[in-house]
């Protein structure tokens, strides 16, 4: 969780041009994936203390 907030604010500081080149490169067809990610999270949730981190 750390590293995921330090990289949040890393971005956040960044001008909005850096942040499109990023999205762009990762998802070049801007798709909307909050709907995957809801489906992973509830994955991880029920799969519990299998998928937590070593």
């Amino acid at each position: 969780m750390d590293i995921a907030i330090r990289r949040e604010k890393q971005i956040k500081a960044w001008k909005r041009d850096w942040k499109i080149e990023l999205i762009e490169k990762i998802n070049p067809n801007w798709i909307d994936l909050h709907g995957a990610i809801d489906v992973l999270a509830s994955l991880m949730q029920e799969a519990g203390p299998r998928l937590s981190p070593r």
